[in-house]
């Protein structure tokens, strides 16, 4: 006999569900040029208010602070939930990276980190002389 999923407890349901992981700031990185580019899914976040980002000692520090509540009425009862924490992240940046470059837009849930990277000067294929000593 099979139980439908509702029929479990509610934090083993969570568990079974996978949101017990909803804690994890999902993060995408990839260079576009001489851009590096940082993607956090943040759905239902206020970014003048819930999100703070630094660059601090060669790293980009993102926090999230997410506030959800959920209400359902029916002739039965009522039940109400609050979901809310602090998510961070932190992503490792080139060397000579600098804050002041750095821009974060939010559209659709997404925000996005643009941060410059300098560029590396050229390796050489020069000859090295050697002297006799």
């Amino acid at each position: 006999m099979r139980r439908d999923r509702f029929d479990m407890p509610e934090p083993f349901r969570r568990f079974f569900e996978g949101e017990w992981d909803a804690s994890w700031l999902r993060v995408e990185e990839f260079r576009d040029g001489p851009t590096m580019v940082v993607r956090a899914e943040l759905p239902g976040v206020d970014p003048d208010q819930d999100v703070d980002i630094t660059v601090r000692e060669g790293t980009l520090h993102i926090r999230a602070e997410r506030r959800e509540r959920t209400e359902e009425k029916t002739k039965s009862g009522y039940r109400s939930e609050f979901r809310y924490g602090s998510f961070s992240r932190n992503v490792t940046l080139p060397p000579g990276c600098r804050q002041e470059d750095v821009t974060a837009t939010y559209r659709d849930g997404v925000l996005e980190v643009r941060i410059p990277v300098p560029q590396e000067p050229p390796a050489g294929t020069g000859k090295v002389n050697i002297s006799r000593g």
